[in-house]
């Protein structure tokens, strides 16, 4: 149970904005019970605000108020002295928000539940370690003794993951195990399994607060997709289990050949079918879709197999209770709820409709692949397919949607007017 909120000073509320920023406010604790509010025209604003006339943020409505609604219950140990943290909901005009993505995942999760299961995420999450470059800027972080699977102070030589790891456990959000990834200085974090609400908000948190630290550190922990071009890139793996109501896990067959449900069958293709769909969601950034490319084990193509890195759609190989279905697609700057809610509808969606999966990948899919399908070659193209997939929109939330796309779109357009290094570097010599 969490610390009384009593117990401490301040409460710091807060929320997932679309980007998946943790936007809030610091609350003395002896009125934090009130909630607070929050221009709802925060929801146009792009990430270097500008605002843009998004459906739903009321940029032209006079830039209303929205509440932010948490229980004291709720309010957890936080990574500051004398501070309690929580993650609450948002409604306008005592109704739930239709384009908050905390909202997103509550009704994914309740779609669920009305088919009778409860959702179960696991997130696996990357991410790079910077260190400034002395010219305002930062670099990789100087980690020499650095290599894949590695622990200690040759990965971690001023005891970062220490850090991570002990306030974690002070704030109760339940690491599962830290290591360092195949691209130094680059590491992989990973809480443990738990309701899909609960396992987003830890991870939601978590993110915030290994940022955090990292600053105490001098450093800078990013969690953008491709960083740096010559190394690959990082990922927010979601990893799907579904309880029944006799608190078993349903994915799991003992009778099936291959383990798997019906249930999870229908799943995977559920996950295939909306594959180029879901993309803007999971890989919502223009630096995204630098990651996700060919040969790079990344999620890129629109298959599944039996425990293969190379597959998008990832069956590891443990059952009965451990039986899940880890989606490699999305990526590590996503919005969690975003990411999380369209993993999950995409494999609702694929047992309500009965769909069958294709046969699993079995070729290498670093030079040969059984699909020709894959995510979008740009967010630009991603955004098409998801405006374009009128049932997914509608799982997902209409409204929702028409803002994120109205937000991403003006993102796009930044990308393409501006005037990269590289155009400067590779035609000024000769133009």
């Amino acid at each position: 149970m969490a610390k009384q909120s009593t117990s401490y000073k301040r409460i710091r509320a807060l929320f997932p904005d679309h980007q998946g920023l943790a936007r809030g406010k610091y609350l003395p604790a002896a009125v934090a019970g009130k909630g607070s509010r929050h221009c709802i025209t925060l929801f146009a604003l792009a990430f270097d605000r500008t605002m843009v006339p998004a459906p739903g943020a009321r940029l032209l409505e006079g830039l209303p108020d929205v509440d932010l609604e948490f229980s004291l219950e709720d309010v957890r140990p936080s990574w500051e002295a004398d501070t309690g943290v929580v993650v609450g909901d948002l409604s306008f005009h005592g109704e739930p928000l239709d384009i908050s993505p905390r909202h997103a995942l509550r009704r994914a999760v309740s779609d669920w539940e009305k088919l009778g299961y409860k959702a179960k995420v696991g997130i696996e999450l990357e991410a790079f370690v910077m260190q400034p470059d002395g010219k305002g800027g930062w670099t990789e972080w100087d980690t020499p003794g650095a290599y894949v699977y590695g622990t200690g102070p040759a990965v971690d030589p001023v005891g970062l993951l220490d850090h991570l790891m002990a306030t974690a456990d002070a704030c109760g959000l339940p690491i599962e195990s830290i290591n360092s990834e195949y691209d130094t200085p680059q590491f992989e974090l990973t809480l443990v399994y738990d309701d899909a609400l609960k396992a987003v908000d830890d991870i939601f948190l978590f993110k915030l607060m290994a940022r955090e630290i990292a600053f105490r550190h001098g450093l800078l922990l990013t969690y953008m997709g491709k960083p740096f071009a010559d190394r690959g890139g990082s990922g927010f793996h979601v990893n799907l289990s579904l309880e029944d109501k006799k608190g078993k896990n349903a994915m799991h067959d003992p009778k099936a050949k291959d383990g798997l449900s019906k249930l999870a069958h229908g799943c995977i293709a559920g996950m295939i079918e909306y594959f180029e769909t879901s993309a803007a969601l999971c890989a919502p950034t223009v630096n995204a879709y630098k990651r996700l490319r060919p040969a790079q084990l990344a999620g890129y193509w629109a298959n599944w197999g039996y425990d293969h890195r190379g597959a998008s759609v990832r069956i590891p190989h443990e059952r009965g209770g451990a039986t899940r279905l880890e989606h490699r697609m999305p990526d590590g700057a996503a919005n969690p709820y975003l990411a999380t809610a369209a993993v999950l509808q995409a494999a609702r969606l694929g047992v309500a409709k009965n769909l069958t999966p294709p046969a699993p990948e079995e070729q290498d899919c670093l030079e040969h692949q059984s699909t020709t399908r894959h995510v979008p070659d740009n967010l630009s193209l991603a955004l098409d397919a998801l405006e374009a997939n009128e049932e997914f929109v509608n799982a997902v939330g209409k409204e929702l949607v028409a803002q994120f796309v109205a937000v991403k779109r003006a993102e796009w357009d930044k990308f393409t007017a501006a005037v990269t290094d590289w155009e400067l570097k590779y035609y000024l010599p000769f133009l």
